[in-house]
């Protein structure tokens, strides 16, 4: 255990080294901040409109979800940029070669890069959690729904972390894992979008579909369904970057 953490602090502490992670960082906190403050506005003009409306959705409905929604978005954008040059970048620098052969094993390394990525994640939804929570100083949020909200993205977020780590391990070149990363999180994300257009129901397609097990989460429906799906999900890719990181260390 001793061993993921000395790796994955080595890797958070890295990835503050260039300025990408700071670039990131500063870039989804002010668009974040501006959706966030959009939807603000839109709760003030809505208002009083709402107060005559019996069972009207409250301030968490209108601003929890599309905030999170919309962190969810940028971030299926960002994760292939944070995660490409996890185990490609070590490859092309020939230090891999040195990871590998150092007493460590393959797990250790693996399940460090890892949390070390995830790392940032947390932080980002940290920040972005600070936001809604502003508004308990003049107005009250329902803190269930905020929590499934949290939650909904943090399994999220592990999910994409974990497809980002096994494209790093079997790519070539760090834009390759990135483009390869977006691709399959672009598919899952509208896997599902296909019933809509038919009119014909796929349980396959609606089980496979990362949105839709996201949404069910965020709503505040916390399904042992839905919560399986990505921990299942985490789980496979995260033994798959095993598996190929194995073979490589065995062809050494």
């Amino acid at each position: 255990m001793s061993l993921i953490l000395t790796i994955a602090s080595r890797e958070f502490r890295t990835l503050f080294l260039s300025p990408m992670a700071w670039t990131i960082l500063a870039i989804l906190q002010f668009i974040l901040a501006f959706l966030f403050l959009t939807q603000i506005e839109a709760f003030t003009t809505l208002q009083p409109k709402l107060a005559s409306i019996e069972g009207a959705p409250g301030l968490t409905d209108i601003i929890v979800p599309p905030l999170f929604g919309n962190a969810a978005i940028i971030l299926l954008l960002v994760t292939p940029l944070l995660t490409m040059r996890l185990i490609c970048e070590e490859r092309r620098n020939k230090t891999l070669s040195l990871l590998l052969s150092a007493p460590l094993s393959t797990i250790d390394i693996i399940l460090g890069k890892y949390v070390g990525i995830l790392g940032l994640m947390l932080l980002i939804i940290a920040l972005t959690t600070l936001m809604p929570l502003s508004l308990l100083c003049g107005g009250e949020l329902d803190l269930g729904k905020l929590f499934a909200n949290i939650l909904a993205l943090l399994l999220l977020v592990s999910a994409f972390t974990a497809i980002g780590l096994f494209m790093s391990c079997i790519a070539g070149h760090p834009t390759v894992a990135a483009m390869a990363t977006f691709g399959v999180l672009l598919l899952l994300w509208i896997l599902d979008w296909t019933s809509g257009l038919t009119d014909q129901r796929s349980e396959l397609f609606e089980y496979l579909s990362i949105l839709r097990h996201f949404q069910n989460i965020q709503s505040g429906l916390i399904s042992s369904i839905d919560v399986s799906y990505f921990l299942l999900f985490i789980t496979t890719f995260i033994a798959l970057s095993i598996r190929s990181l194995d073979n490589e260390r065995l062809q050494k």
